[in-house]
């Protein structure tokens, strides 16, 4: 296809979200741009390339808006955890990454989200004890390789999960608080010195930078004003995790006196290029702060479920302006990269917060947060989220003859309820194929079980002792923290009773 100026991509239907049809038309696609659409028959320049879409269904790739490449290597690693737990597990989770570990972990998630019609993601990366642009440039590559776009945040920290929790270090017994020693992030001005050189000297084009100061209370208040001041510098979007859980809630009030979104917004970092990812335990007053000033929550449905970290209030953040996009989260706290997945669930999850059910989140909504709502998060929506001239032509196909689509009511509840992935017969990214005909065009997937089976047993060695350190500090986080969680709190966002907390 690169041999060709143009394409005109034939018969296909195409999702319009708004409107809930699906109508044949004919797309006109110049380089890696959307240059017309119009009715079959539509004129096409000589010699361009030609794609016949009947009976698919056309519509724009999903975007998800909060994963984190790294844990595609750990991915079903561990059942009952919650994100404290995951926390305390991340070194034996991601035990001695070489760079080449950190292209393969990447190239597995872009490998998955691509044929599951997901063609740009918000990668929060991380790299211990600080980022560094060898490492980003791996993982950038191998977005690049699969041919996915993908804004790359190094997700950094100066305060440990053990320091950042007000009480914990105290609990642990002295030999384990001298374990945990070995968790410390270099200083902040090292680690905003990486991140200022990977800015000035980045040099991929799928892939762009932005920053992601991992919690804000695991940041210090000079290595968060060092975020916003370098984000404003190069121009760059800003993701991190805010009110995910309820301990992260309860332990901002026990360290800045307010909500972590307020402290965040006093350090001048809220603005419409901030996400926060997750968002479960934002409040009215979070909700507005974040509205009023055009940011965005990337919400995360599975992982909020499997981490027990609650259910978010999205009809809230809708109705008081927030932008919101759709994300799957990471493989070690989610398990797929499953875009499909993360959007029924959250039209589902919705649907479980009480009987007004002209508050539930619509399919419509949900879906056009699965793909404007994310282009918006990632600073992208003037290019991705739409099919329509001028956006870069990132079209997902669905085969219409597959089972998911026999019979075919409404497109929209069925892309949303019904389609699991299953039925993606292709995927163009930038005006090139992707997948075709159900089978990753840039990816040998035989090659990648080879390599991934081998990473596993050459960092096996390390992994036992990891896996040990882990579970005697399971003992003391993993009833420290649900301490905080039973504090009062003038929310509540569990599936449980109030009772029960």
């Amino acid at each position: 296809m690169a041999k060709h100026p143009f394409t005109v991509v034939r018969g296909g239907k195409l999702l319009d979200i708004p409107k809930r049809k699906a109508a044949p038309v004919d797309i006109l696609i110049k380089g890696d741009t959307i240059a017309e659409i119009g009715r079959p028959g539509l004129a096409a320049p000589a010699g361009a390339a030609e794609i016949d879409a009947r009976h698919r269904l056309m519509h724009p790739g999903l975007i998800n808006a909060h994963t984190h490449s790294p844990g595609n290597l750990a991915k079903g690693l561990h059942d009952r955890w919650s994100l404290e737990l995951l926390l305390t597990g991340a070194k034996w989770a991601h035990i001695d990454y070489s760079l080449e570990d950190k292209y393969l972990s990447t190239q597995i998630g872009a490998a998955e989200m691509v044929m599951k019609g997901c063609t740009s993601a918000y990668d929060l990366a991380a790299e211990f004890p600080l980022p560094s642009i060898e490492g980003l440039s791996a993982m950038a590559q191998a977005y690049e390789d699969v041919g996915m776009r993908c804004m790359l945040a190094p997700m950094v920290a100066d305060i440990s999960f053990f320091e950042a929790i007000p009480g914990l270090m105290g609990r642990l017994p002295p030999v384990l608080r001298k374990e945990v020693e070995s968790f410390k992030y270099a200083p902040w001005k090292a680690t905003t010195s990486q991140m200022r050189k990977a800015l000035q000297k980045w040099r991929f084009e799928k892939v762009r930078l932005a920053l992601a100061p991992t919690i804000p209370h695991h940041c210090s208040d000079d290595f968060l004003i060092a975020c916003r001041d370098l984000a404003k510098e190069f121009d760059v979007p800003i993701q991190t995790h805010v009110a995910e859980s309820k301990v992260q809630v309860v332990a901002g009030y026990q360290t800045y006196g307010t909500s972590l979104a307020a402290h965040m917004d006093k350090m001048g970092l809220v603005n419409d290029r901030f996400t926060v990812a997750h968002g479960v335990w934002l409040d009215a007053d979070d909700m507005k702060r974040l509205g009023d000033r055009g940011a965005s929550v990337a919400h995360n449905p599975g992982s909020n479920m499997r981490l027990g970290s609650g259910i978010a209030d999205v009809r809230g953040m809708l109705d008081a302006k927030v932008n919101v996009g759709i994300g799957t989260d990471g493989a070690s706290c989610s398990d797929n990269q499953n875009m499909y997945e993360a959007t029924r669930l959250a039209s589902l999850v919705s649907k479980v917060q009480g009987p007004d059910w002209q508050r539930w989140l619509g399919t419509d909504e949900a879906l056009t947060a699965a793909t404007q709502g994310s282009a918006r998060a990632l600073g992208m929506d003037k290019e991705i989220g739409r099919i329509a001239p001028g956006y870069k032509a990132d079209i997902v196909f669905l085969d219409l003859h597959h089972i998911n689509w026999i019979p075919t009511n409404d497109p929209v509840n069925a892309v949303v309820h019904i389609e699991d992935g299953t039925g993606v017969h292709s995927v163009m990214i930038g005006g090139r194929m992707i997948v075709e005909n159900r089978k990753i065009l840039t990816v040998d997937l035989p090659r990648l079980a080879a390599q991934a089976a081998a990473s596993q047993a050459r960092r096996a060695p390390l992994v036992g002792p990891a896996k040990k350190l882990y579970q005697q500090l399971e003992k003391v986080v993993g009833t420290f923290c649900p301490g905080l969680a039973k504090e009062p709190l003038h929310i509540h966002r569990y599936g449980a009773s109030h009772h029960s907390h």
